[in-house]
């Protein structure tokens, strides 16, 4: 098979690279990105030089270039996670997020039928990688299913909501073998400092305000991106076309209390006195039409594929702080804007 994999070199899809690259040599992946400031090649740097990966450069709003990719590439399925994803940028400007997320859609759907139509013995399926945030907020009870009504509040969300809709609609009208999920929030190893998870990591080290929403309270299930890597290769593998599957872990936190339990382990890590990181807690005015709370029910994926998260959150955010402090020129590099040096579309200097 050969794959295309779109935001390839991002948070998320850069574990999916990984894992797509390292567990199946007989795939051949192309990882296309556009290098914009979530995108970073040194996420790749353990895997760049193996045999069946090659690092694409390129927007997916071009559609002339994307449409010559196809042609030439001949993708046999595409695994697309190219997007603008963080809420507070696409309030500031959401055409960014019209475009890419929707456009740029469009763009690889079409690309994609187009290679479906010619002979669709060899293009086997379009998977769309989504969020949970198109379901909109929930109170203080129930959870967000694969049948729940899509109602987005941030213009992140509803440009994510639109996708969504187009795939199943180029399945719907024109036999495109697609899926989708949609998962809860991620974290780990290689997130752009911008969340709120990494963003206090960097801050702790510095001893500079940890800024929270509001109270604090709002609520999200946490998944380790691991743990999406090896969600996404399994729907990628066994699902039926058309389907759809919520990813999560069962782990719902308010923010305040990931805060709270990421001061202290930071306490223990970089030998500070009990609280002291605890005091660096600022809390700052909310975001606009700031979701109160997500839970998803995996419990179809579970059930029909088997998947089940393999580490507990307390297991994950360890992990994930150890990486961070393990890690610190990448840490400076991405702060500092040092990582968008490219030679020819290839990552320059580490």
């Amino acid at each position: 098979m050969k794959i295309l994999i779109t935001g390839g070199a991002g948070f998320i899809g850069s574990h999916v690279v990984r894992l797509f690259v390292n567990k199946y040599p007989n795939y051949t992946i192309h990882n296309l990105d556009a290098l914009t400031y979530a995108g970073n090649l040194a996420n790749l740097s353990d895997i760049e030089a193996k045999p069946n990966y090659k690092f694409v450069k390129g927007n997916i709003v071009d559609n002339d270039f994307i449409s010559n990719l196809f042609e030439t590439e001949k993708y046999n399925a595409v695994i697309h996670l190219a997007a603008e994803s963080h809420v507070d940028r696409s309030i500031t400007n959401p055409i960014e997020f019209v475009m890419t997320n929707v456009i740029g859609t469009v763009n690889l759907l079409n690309a994609a039928k187009s290679l479906y139509k010619k002979d669709n013995t060899d293009f086997q399926k379009f998977y769309h990688v989504s969020t949970d945030e198109v379901y909109g907020a929930l109170g203080d009870e129930g959870m967000f299913t694969e049948t729940t009504s899509y109602d987005p509040h941030s213009p992140y969300s509803a440009s994510k909501a639109s996708s969504d809709h187009f795939v199943r609609a180029y399945h719907d009208t024109y036999g495109l073998p697609t899926l989708i999920s949609n998962c809860s929030n991620n974290y780990g190893p290689n997130h752009f400092p911008e969340k709120l998870i990494p963003l206090c990591i960097n801050n702790i080290k510095h001893n500079r305000p940890l800024p929270i929403y509001g109270k604090g309270e709002n609520v999200r299930d946490w998944l380790y991106v691991v743990d999406h890597a090896r969600a996404i290769d399994v729907i990628f593998h066994t699902a039926k076309y058309g389907s759809t599957y919520n990813i999560g872990g069962h782990n719902e936190w308010k923010n305040i209390d990931v805060i709270r339990l990421l001061c202290k382990i930071m306490d223990e890590k970089l030998n500070r006195p009990a609280g002291t990181n605890e005091k660096l807690i600022t809390f700052v005015t909310d975001r606009a039409g700031h979701d109160m709370r997500y839970a998803i029910d995996a419990a179809k994926l579970q059930n029909d594929l088997g998947w089940v998260p393999s580490v507990t959150f307390e297991e994950g955010l360890a992990s994930t702080l150890d990486w961070y402090l393990q890690n610190d020129e990448w840490l400076t590099n991405v702060t500092s804007g040092n990582y968008t040096k490219y030679y020819d579309g290839q990552y320059a200097s580490r």
